[in-house]
Order: C-alpha cells, then sequence, then structure tokens
C-alpha cells in the first residue's frame, strides 16, 4: 500500500507542473478598434466619451467570455465586431456614413490563422452584419471575395435576413455628408479636380472602420474588420477593409491584424501582411512591426491610420498616427485596457 501511495504521489507531481506549464502556453487574448482619427479630448462631450468607452468595453467582454468558455477565435472576432456593428457610435452597419448619392455601402473580412482561410463582402447595402456574410462566403462558399448585388445574392440563397438600406441611416452621418459634398465641391471649383478635393477632405472624413483580433485556447488566431468606407465616396469605391492582407490578415505563424485609416494607403502598402511578415520573417515583435509600418512607411508618404496587432503569444499592439484611436483589449495576462486618446 506504501508503494502505490508513493507512486500516486510521484504521478501527480510530474502532472500538476505539467498541467501548469500547459495552462501558461494556452493565453488567450482578444483587441478590438474602432477607428482611428482626429479624435481630440477638447471636441468630445463627457458623454459622448462615456458611450464610446462602454460600448467598447461591451464588445471586447463579448469577445474575451467566447474565449474563456473555450471557443474558436472567429466566434470572438464575430461577437466583438456584431456590437460594434450595431452601434450608431462607429462608421459600420447601424452607424455607417453615407456616399455621395446618400446611401450606405459596407465593406467586411475575416481571416482565420490555421488554415489562413478567409471570407470578404463589399459594396453590401441590405446586410445587417457585413461580418457575418464575410464569414458565410469564407465557410460556405468556394470564393474568397463577393461584391454587391452578388453577395446579397449570395446572402439570399443562404437565407440570410435582408434588411432596407435605410436602416443604418442616423442624422449625424447625413450631416457629415453635407459637410462632405460642400467642401468637394467647392475645392472641385477651385482646384478643378475631383481627386484633389476629396485628398483636401479633413481626415474624419476619410476613415472611420472597426475591427477585432482574437488568440484562442487552441492557439488559432482570427482577424476580422468591417465599414461603412469613406463619407461621400462615389463610383463604387471599396477600401482596404475588405482586402485580404491590406486590412485584415492572420496566420498562427506570425499574427493577426485588423487595420483603421485612409484605406488607399493600406491596399498600396499591403499594410496588413507587411507587419506579419516582418514578424515571421524579421523577427520583429508585434509592437516594432506595427510601429515600423505605421509610422515608418505610411506617416511620410501621407497615410493616416493604425492597427491592431496580436500573436500566438499574447502579445497586443494598438498602434497609430493620428490623435487618437478607439481601442480596448484583454488577454489572460491583462486587464480590461480601453482608451480613445493618444498616451493613455
Amino acid at each position: 500500500m506504501k508503494l502505490l501511495r508513493y507512486l500516486s504521489l510521484a504521478l501527480i507531481s510530474i502532472w500538476l507542473p505539467a498541467q501548469a506549464v500547459q495552462a501558461e502556453e494556452s493565453p488567450i487574448a482578444i483587441a478590438i478598434h474602432g477607428g482611428a482619427g482626429t479624435i481630440e479630448r477638447s471636441k468630445l462631450a463627457p458623454e459622448q466619451e462615456r458611450a464610446y468607452r462602454q460600448k467598447l468595453t461591451e464588445a471586447v467582454n463579448a469577445g474575451y467570455r467566447v474565449l474563456e468558455d473555450g471557443g474558436e477565435s472567429l466566434d470572438a472576432v464575430s461577437a466583438a465586431i456584431r456590437i460594434l456593428e450595431d452601434s450608431p457610435l462607429f462608421n459600420a452597419g447601424v452607424g455607417a456614413v453615407y456616399t455621395y448619392e446618400g446611401r450606405h455601402e459596407l465593406d467586411a473580412s475575416i481571416m482565420e490563422g490555421k488554415s489562413r482561410q478567409a471570407g470578404a463582402v463589399a459594396g453590401v447595402t441590405r446586410v445587417r452584419n457585413p461580418i457575418d456574410l464575410a464569414r458565410m462566403v469564407m465557410e460556405d462558399s468556394p470564393h474568397v471575395m463577393l461584391a454587391g448585388t452578388g453577395a446579397e445574392a449570395f446572402a439570399q440563397s443562404r437565407d440570410m435576413d435582408m434588411v432596407d438600406n435605410s436602416l443604418f441611416d442616423t442624422e449625424r452621418r447625413r450631416k457629415q455628408l453635407e459637410d462632405a459634398k460642400k467642401k468637394i465641391e467647392a475645392e472641385t471649383r477651385r482646384q478643378s479636380s475631383e481627386q484633389a478635393a476629396v485628398e483636401a477632405l479633413p481626415v474624419a472624413f476619410r476613415m472611420g472602420t472597426v475591427g477585432a483580433v482574437a488568440l484562442d485556447k487552441a492557439g488559432n488566431l482570427a482577424a476580422g474588420t468591417s465599414t461603412g468606407g469613406m463619407t461621400a465616396k462615389r463610383y463604387g469605391r471599396i477600401g482596404d477593409s475588405p482586402v485580404i492582407g491590406a486590412g485584415t490578415f492572420a496566420d498562427n505563424a506570425s499574427c493577426a491584424v485588423s487595420a483603421t485609416g485612409h484605406g488607399e494607403y493600406f491596399i498600396r502598402f499591403n499594410v496588413a501582411a507587411d507587419i506579419c511578415a516582418r514578424v515571421q520573417y524579421q523577427g520583429k515583435s508585434v509592437a516594432e512591426a506595427a510601429d515600423a509600418v505605421i509610422n515608418d512607411v505610411l506617416r511620410p508618404v501621407g497615410g493616416t491610420g493604425g492597427v491592431i496587432v496580436l500573436d500566438a503569444a499574447g502579445n497586443i499592439a494598438l498602434t497609430f498616427n493620428t490623435p487618437g484611436m478607439y481601442r480596448a483589449s484583454r488577454s489572460s495576462g491583462s486587464p480590461l485596457s480601453v482608451g480613445i486618446f493618444d498616451k493613455e
């Protein structure tokens, strides 16, 4: 009996450290953003600031609960982004900006890091939660990106509920459209160039996105991004948010990224994939890689915006070159953190 007891104690002494090591090697983490731009404390009323912080907290906690319960990183990303899409505070879903013609065209993408499967939709007008349709494209179609009426036909073929475009109307965004059109028309008359007129718009009119990155207990990364695009955009313009490698990227071998900013620059410089390549091939930390791309590559050429980045060890970077970025993060190694302005 004594021998059996000693053997049992020995087995327990081996098993317990092994379990502790396994727990240490299985972190969970999530980070979200609600867009970057000219977000200054002096221009944000206290009640507005509270509303943003509360919604960011709600979204990041919803995603974190999925991870805590053993759910997949894809589910955590979807849960967090869905909450942001349903809020009029952010430029996605219900809070989306208007096109020049006065309607809403929504873009979204999602990607998982285990096999680098991805799905995206662009220019959809009747889907309440574009992130859900992007995931449906990934999981239930042979394609990666669907656009416009084709994407909506696919959604209907999969029995997704369709909504009227007016669901996304908000008075705040309508006023932004009116202001943007006046500026564009005046600048076009002055410079005889529509391109110059759009470039002359304040930063706030050219960006606004929501996104999430997550790491689950199985060690799998995922990333997702959703947006209403640019205020007063025309001709079916599509930014970086639905473009895999530009606005969204995930690979277990490197990191997961969701971007927000002036999309044309993020597409041209392949921002999300570039960050992950620096992590994988140069051995950079996520913070170093994000800083290099956002501040050393984009800033000198006029690219404004930010990224949230997460690696397989649970390390998080929230990097931006604008006065602020709506953001939040939480992990098994760090408590809830919510920020809006620079240096907080």
